[in-house]
């Protein structure tokens, strides 16, 4: 048994440090996540370049006093990090802790009675929405059309995007994440030639974004304030805000163990109601 011990002293060497560079990589990725598309990534970006340039600058003139002083401000340099990113770091750790799997299922419970919200507002006064709600399937190559918003999911928000006088009103908003993420998205519209012909753009833009991802779509008719859904394809059509809830519930919150889940997936099973479902529109 003694000469097995060096070997597990050697091999322990060498898986912390496997763990090290892990652990490190772990930090440095989330690190930089959580500072894109921020004015403190160009920050960073700047202070690491600059550090970089003189000190190559001053090994190769062999700057004797100047080296000494970056040698310093390498030493320094952690401190101040946590210094000028403490909100970018206070922000990051605010996220750790609001990402336990209980908060998350508040978050989306919040965001779907904002959107339940403004959706029983636009069908009441008749003004046309399409909200496209993100799963697992990216959506970043169909939003790039869009305007970015990246704003918290609010029903004001929404009413206030989908207003007509308002020049983010046309197309879609995206949520991902429990945020809107971008709005006036134009989303490519179904190739299905058995849909109705009352269907608008909206509607068929709806079963489009739905075909080629797992998005759920909600839409409101601009002409009779009714409301659907889309998802895998399929629309179901003149639903109520009760059922609608229910749907997006069940849909949207993997712990909803409900038979509404299945109802979409229930509908690719019959031919007779591949991409469509519902009742006529009136």
């Amino acid at each position: 048994m003694a000469e097995f011990i060096p070997i597990l002293s050697d091999m322990w060497i060498y898986l912390s440090l496997v763990m090290e560079v892990g652990i490190l990589a772990i930090l440095i990725y989330y690190g930089l996540y959580f500072l894109r598309g921020t004015r403190a990534a160009n920050v960073l970006a700047g202070i690491i370049i600059a550090l970089l340039l003189l000190t190559l600058a001053t090994d190769f003139l062999k700057l004797a006093v100047i080296t000494e002083l970056l040698n310093g401000l390498w030493m320094i340099f952690p401190i101040a990090l946590i210094v000028i990113f403490q909100p970018e770091i206070r922000r990051a750790f605010a996220h750790l802790g609001s990402s336990r799997p209980f908060t998350r299922r508040m978050k989306q419970e919040e965001t779907i009675n904002e959107v339940i919200k403004a959706v029983e507002s636009l069908s009441a006064n008749k003004r046309g929405a399409l909200i496209v709600f993100q799963r697992q399937i990216g959506m970043r190559a169909l939003i790039s059309s869009g305007i970015k918003i990246n704003a918290e999911v609010s029903h004001q928000l929404i009413q206030t995007i989908f207003h007509p006088n308002t020049p983010l009103h046309d197309g879609a908003i995206a949520i991902e994440n429990n945020e809107i993420v971008a709005a006036h998205i134009i989303f490519p519209l179904t190739q299905s030639v058995s849909l109705s012909d009352s269907l608008g753009t909206r509607h068929r833009a709806a079963i489009g974004v739905t075909e080629e991802t797992d998005a759920v779509a909600v839409v409101v008719s601009e002409e009779t304030g009714s409301i659907s859904m889309a998802c895998r394809g399929n629309l179901a059509r003149n639903i109520s805000i009760g059922k609608l809830s229910e749907f997006l519930r069940s849909l949207l919150i993997p712990s909803k163990n409900d038979s509404a889940r299945n109802i979409f997936e229930d509908m690719s099973d019959d031919d007779e109601m591949s991409g469509f479902s519902g009742e006529m529109e009136k």
